[in-house]
């Protein structure tokens, strides 16, 4: 049996390199192989940092029997779904669409052509009320090949003309400020007035839609956007999803009141919300926001940095198999750490009850009270991350994901900006430098990398987006010219290869040359991060206002024209169109571009202070970048000029 995982540049995979199952990574030759062999495809989705993805690894991928069941009738396919977004997009809304549920592991079973006729998430190894067990499905899928080989053919082909119907572009429609409003409105009912956040359990962090109305709120004085968006952010910096000993967040919380997180950190997770503390921080007189700012960057740099300079993509739900080990806590583990003062007042401060809040007794870490003693509160917070240190440590899924790394270098140069934090931007700067060394490969970016060795997925929209974006974010902190021509350069690729030239302002999120699949992806829908058009659209607005006047009015038109693609969803569905929503606010305020000529920290800290969120605020010599040019001094005095349009 080939060992194909073992030059892979995903962690993921490579963590099932030594499994029983004859694995393929996903790619033309392992089609072609169940062509030859007529049987299907058992496709595999899942991540490093994926809980259930390791306990089904575990019970059914380590089994021999189990594996020699999949190797007998099946070819067998592992993703790694931030490696390949794409093909997790496809299958996941297969998914979807026949369970009505999604999530991860994802196990489909695909025709020899790629076309999806049976798919789920995680089964057991022993039958449960309602799941057949893993064995049971390979059994009965493999039946049903032998004896319906035809119908099952049939209803895959039948259930990609079905997706592919349905996920067609959106009709065009204009968001427009009653659209913003509306929006703000839906969303103040569907808000969680007791714990913050929206809906209930399991809850994520709503970042994107929170900046949305944070901003809402700065061009409308909304007193119910800032309220809802302070009350959410204080309760997840305060709650268990949140580290409140090394800083960064857990990806989601598993109940309500965000006390019980899902332990794994994730690289785009903690870039969205520095970004949002540190807008927090400068529109309110609040220090918490800036604590948790200055303690997700830290986490940022501390523990996702790799040596390459690129940021890491997550750190594990699990150490040594067990879900949060590294992280819960009793009564008489903070007394021996603490001693029998220290202990109890930690306990009460920090949640840690008797009977636990988590599982065997054990209890999350969350502020339950206001620290009234903060020099206790950091010899304590100290004390106990020293003795955490010392326990075994969450694994690091150690690849680089172009465009979280672009999510985080633009929260970090623009934090770094607003909370006159220069380290950070140097960090920023350090992670462009390598994607641009290391991504860049031939005009076009890549996926991932790993060890400073470029993986071979090719890059999607989002990557593009948010790189680009990032870049701009950069420009605006240091007004070097590079960061702005590479900027533009990634934009006019993405507009080249991304756009649907059938449709006006829609866009694929894997390039036209990309290798087929059995639909090409364009889903417009944010969800944990970005949707690739929505990113792109956002930094289409920055280059706009950044470029100069000869090149903005193609990059203003073109997003605009992807916006209108979005108004539909911004209408009725705005949970899940934060990032747009965000970007439709800049465009009402312009967006305002200031460029301040000479070298001014006092009007530097006056633009942030009051512009409102996604305003373009760049500082510098005249003439030396195109918002400053033909911007000079004044009476040979530090001027700034309040532009829309250049104007």
């Amino acid at each position: 049996m080939a060992n194909r995982l073992h030059a892979s540049t995903s962690p993921y995979l490579l963590q099932h390199r030594d499994n029983p199952v004859d694995w393929w990574e996903w790619g033309q030759e392992a089609f072609d192989e169940a062509r030859r062999r007529d049987v299907p495809v058992l496709l595999s989705v899942g991540y490093a940092a994926c809980h259930w993805c390791h306990v089904m690894a575990h019970e059914s991928f380590e089994d021999a029997d189990t594996a020699a069941l999949m190797n007998a009738h099946f070819v067998n396919i592992k993703v790694d779904r931030e490696e390949r977004p794409d093909v997790d997009a496809v299958y996941m809304t297969a998914t979807q669409a026949m369970t009505g549920q999604g999530g991860w592991p994802m196990t489909c079973f695909l025709t020899p052509q790629a076309e999806p006729f049976h798919c789920g998430t995680y089964f057991p190894p022993t039958p449960r009320p309602g799941m057949p067990s893993f064995r049971q499905l390979l059994a009965a899928v493999h039946e049903a090949w032998s004896s319906r080989d035809a119908e099952v053919r049939a209803a895959g082909a039948k259930i990609v003309a079905e997706l592919r119907r349905q996920t067609a572009p959106l009709e065009m429609s204009t968001v427009d400020s009653t659209v913003l409003a509306d929006a703000a409105t839906t969303l103040l009912g569907d808000y969680d007035r007791v714990n913050g956040g929206f809906g209930g359990a399991p809850k994520f962090p709503p970042t994107m839609v929170l900046e949305f109305l944070l901003r809402h709120h700065e061009r409308t004085g909304s007193v119910e956007a800032l309220s809802i968006v302070e009350r959410s952010a204080l309760a997840m910096a305060d709650g268990g999803i949140n580290d409140q000993l090394a800083g960064g967040f857990a990806r989601y919380s598993v109940d309500a009141a965000w006390v019980v997180p899902h332990f794994e950190k994730m690289l785009y997770d903690n870039a969205l919300l520095l970004r949002l503390y540190a807008h927090l921080s400068r529109r309110t007189n609040n220090p918490r926001y800036r604590e948790v700012a200055v303690d997700t960057a830290r986490f940022l740099i501390t523990d996702l940095l790799t040596s390459s300079g690129g940021f890491a993509a997550s750190l594990d739900a699990d150490t040594d198999g067990v879900e949060g080990s590294t992280y819960v806590w009793t009564p008489a583990q903070l007394t021996e750490v603490l001693g029998a003062d220290d202990g109890p007042w930690a306990a009460s401060l920090l949640g840690v009850t008797p009977d636990g809040t988590f599982e065997h007794g054990t209890s999350t870490l969350r502020l339950t009270r206001p620290v009234d003693d903060s020099p206790r509160w950091s010899r304590v917070r100290a004390a106990l991350l020293a003795a955490r240190a010392r326990r075994p440590q969450p694994a690091r899924d150690d690849k680089v994901v172009t465009a979280w790394n672009g999510l985080a270098i633009a929260a970090l140069a623009e934090a770094g900006v607003a909370l006159a934090e220069p380290s950070w931007i140097d960090a920023a700067a350090r992670a462009a430098t390598f994607i641009i060394d290391t991504h860049h490969v031939d005009g076009r970016l890549r996926r991932t990398s790993r060890n400073g060795v470029a993986g071979t997925a090719a890059g999607v929209l989002d990557d593009y987006g948010c790189f680009a974006e990032a870049l701009l974010v950069l420009h605006q902190a240091t007004a070097s010219p590079h960061w702005l021509d590479t900027a533009l350069a990634l934009l006019d690729t993405a507009l080249t290869h991304f756009a649907d030239p059938t449709t006006p302002g829609a866009y694929h999120d894997t390039p036209a040359d990309a290798a087929p699949l059995v639909w090409r992806p364009a889903d417009p829908g944010d969800n944990a991060t970005p949707s690739g058009a929505a990113a792109l659209t956002s930094a289409l607005l920055a280059a706009s206002a950044l470029a100069g006047p000869a090149q903005a009015a193609a990059y203003r038109t073109a997003a605009d024209a992807a916006l209108t693609r979005a108004g539909l969803l911004a209408a009725r569905a705005p949970r899940f169109a934060g990032h747009w929503l965000t970007t439709a606010e800049a465009i009402h305020t312009g967006p305002l571009q200031i460029a301040i000529a000479g070298h001014s920290p006092t009007l530097v800290a006056a633009a942030i202070k009051h512009a409102p969120g996604g305003s373009i605020i760049q500082s510098g010599a005249p003439n030396t970048t195109p918002l400053l040019t033909d911007r000079p001094l004044v009476n040979n005095t530090p001027t700034a000029y309040l532009c829309h349009g250049y104007i």
